[in-house]
Order: structure tokens, then sequence, then C-alpha cells
């Protein structure tokens, strides 16, 4: 059985593992990634599209300068999209993020296996954990630099208001705000983060002690006679 000390390290980096795994979930189901307000000009009239969406899904609202307001609807995205290299960055991250999930699934089963036994194999211990942790922040930011690249570079925003209303003019201007569902994954890689920092403390402390244990026979007392 785990001493106490390593039972509450390893279980307080379980909770950690627990939360980030949690976010994750939420960060793929909701639909607060962005909210764009896409202008079109006209000969005779400007027409601004509200969008708001996530990753698989979201709303979009049309008004015409005249007053004229559509009501809103909801629309897939990968249905919205025409254009190949946004959609293939959509579904690069929507593929990033599922292996964070994995990720942080088996950091979460390492943690939890560490908490309540004494792996032999030396992966399974805190290497496992930092590997697992370090993949899951790794894969984070990536999504997090993707998504602000597929909105300037390919143009995202512009194609799913394009998508959602047929016939719309020049794109003039766009202006968007990134939703808590995009923000809220820094709060994944500050968990994970936390998770390598206490099972760091907790090997560190470990590793120091048998240090401590093996200290070569010289050091010892001078006054010791061996027969």
């Amino acid at each position: 059985m785990p001493s106490r000390k390593k039972t509450a390290m390893f279980a307080s980096a379980f909770f950690t593992c627990v939360c980030s795994f949690a976010i994750i979930c939420v960060v793929l189901a909701t639909q607060h990634w962005m909210s764009s307000e896409v202008r079109f000009s006209g000969t005779n009239s400007s027409v601004t599209v509200s969008l708001t969406y996530g990753l698989f899904s979201g709303t979009c609202e049309q008004f015409v300068d005249a007053g004229l307001q559509v009501s809103e609807r909801t629309f897939q995205v990968a249905d919205n999209l025409s254009n190949t290299k946004a959609k293939s960055m959509i579904t690069a991250i929507i593929v990033i993020l599922i292996l964070s999930l994995l990720s942080s699934l088996l950091s979460s089963g390492f943690t939890c296996t560490n908490a309540v036994s004494n792996p032999y194999q030396t992966f399974l211990g805190p290497t496992g954990v930092y590997t697992w942790n370090g993949l899951c922040d790794i894969f984070i930011v990536i999504a997090m630099i993707l998504f602000p690249v597929n909105i300037e570079e390919n143009g995202l925003s512009v194609e799913l208001a394009r998508g959602c209303f047929s016939f719309l003019q020049t794109h003039s201007k766009s202006e968007h705000t990134y939703g808590y569902s995009y923000w809220i994954m820094l709060l994944i890689i500050f968990l994970n983060t936390a998770s390598i920092i206490i099972i760091y403390f907790y090997d560190h402390a470990r590793y120091s002690k048998k240090k401590e244990q093996e200290k070569p026979i010289e050091n010892a007392p001078k006054d010791v006679i061996l027969f």
C-alpha cells in the first residue's frame, strides 16, 4: 500500500486531471467559441450577420440597415463551410481536442492508480503522469493557435455567414469576440501544469529521501569500529 503522503499527493493530482478532462468535454460540447459581427456592403444597403458558434454548431441572424431583422437560425458548422481549408482546420482542431481528452483520461487513470497502489512499471508512476499531462498541454496550445488562424487566414466567420444567408454582397469588415469556450482552455493548461508540479514535488522529495538512505559508508562517524 502507498504511504499517506503519496496517496494525498496523487489524489490531488487526480482531482486536477479529472477537472481538466471535464473542461475539455465542455470545450467540445459548447458553441461559445466565437461571436462575430460580419458586415456586407451593397449598392443600396448594408447587411450585418451576427454569429455565435463553436466547433460543431452555432446560431446566426441577419440585420439590414433599414431595420429589418431575420429571425435567428441554427446551423451546422461543417454544412455551412465551402472553403476546404477552413473545414479541414476545424476537423484538425476537433481531432486534436479528442487526443487531449484521451491524454487527460490516461493521466487521470495513472494518478488514480498511484493513489491506491505502488505500480511496478516505471512508466506507470510519475513519468507517465508527466508524459500525458505534457501531451495534453501541447494539444491544447495547438488548438488555441489553430482556431484564430482559421478565423483570420481562412475567413471562417465570413464563410459561415455566407452559408447561413444566400445572396450576401461584398464583405466589408468583421468584428470578432472570443467566447468562454475558447478561453477556458487556459484553465486546462493551468490544471495540467498543477498536476505536473504536485507530482514533481512528491517525486523530488522521494528521491532526496532515497539518496539520504544510500549515503556511502565513508560518511559514517570516525569512531565506529568494524570487527
